[in-house]
């Protein structure tokens, strides 16, 4: 069983920055895709980012490219999430994902089998 630790997540204003991090640990790391996912209130869970298991390849939702960037550090078995530009619409309680089989990148929900508890960012206007 997988297990992830989020941190990073707080109160930043409007323009300003955070760095999201994930700690994974119960299987080999460098195996698998990690994503981050956000989900604010009253809204369905979204995709925001994705890595492949080696971090050569990415993935964004349109709403974060240019602004959002994600990477892994595997000798750390850790994803993370550098955030700038933040908007209000940010908002959002943001999750760590691991793939559920190794060796492939998706960008939906049902391509991943574990999750963090979740970090809360707020971005205030």
């Amino acid at each position: 069983q997988v297990r992830l630790v989020e941190s990073g997540g707080g109160l930043v204003q409007a323009g300003g920055s955070l760095r999201l991090s994930c700690a994974a640990s119960g299987r080999t790391f460098s195996d698998y895709a990690m994503a981050w996912f956000r989900q604010a209130p009253g809204k369905e869970r979204e995709f925001e980012a994705a890595i492949s298991w080696s971090g050569g390849d990415t993935y964004y939702v349109d709403s974060v490219k240019g602004r959002f960037t994600i990477s892994r550090d595997n000798a750390k078995n850790t994803v993370y999430l550098q955030m700038n530009s933040l908007k209000p619409e940010d908002t959002a309680v943001h999750y760590c994902a691991a793939a559920r089989v190794p060796f492939r990148t998706g960008v939906v929900a049902a391509d991943y089998g574990s999750w963090g508890q979740g970090t809360q960012v707020t971005v205030s206007s």
